[in-house]
């Protein structure tokens, strides 16, 4: 790569990345209260703005935690058309949940830690440093 011609990648790639890191923990986290069908996470997720994501999304990613047993299934009638599937957190869902939220707080502090500029200090890419 030629110098001073750094790759960049733009701000919608970032930010997908970051959310496919949390994404299984933000889904977790809506069904800590209690079952929720897909449509209505994906709404939740669509009221965050920055987790906003597709049904081709989120329903691979429900599989996959059933799969896990994070999340058991039951299908419930609905007043307003066919039956739908609840997602419900197993114990290991909470489990992992309570984890992910230990782990969360240091992990967002030390990110914030190397991302705040240090008070009179400029990065010069042209330099070496110690």
């Amino acid at each position: 790569m030629e110098r001073g011609k750094a790759s960049r990648q733009a701000p919608e790639k970032v930010e997908s990345q970051l959310r496919k890191g949390v994404l299984e923990y933000c889904v977790l986290a809506l069904l800590r209260d209690g079952p929720k069908y897909g449509v209505e996470l994906l709404s939740e997720l669509q009221d965050t703005g920055t987790m906003a994501t597709s049904q081709g999304t989120v329903y691979p990613l429900l599989s996959r935690l059933r799969r896990d047993e994070l999340v058991v299934t039951t299908w419930q009638e609905s007043t307003s058309g066919p039956p739908r599937r609840y997602y419900e957190l197993t114990e290991a869902g909470h489990a992992a949940l309570t984890e992910f939220a230990g782990i969360w707080p240091g992990f967002r502090d030390a990110v914030d830690h190397l991302l705040t500029p240090i008070a009179g200090h400029r990065h010069d890419p042209g330099k070496a440093h110690p």
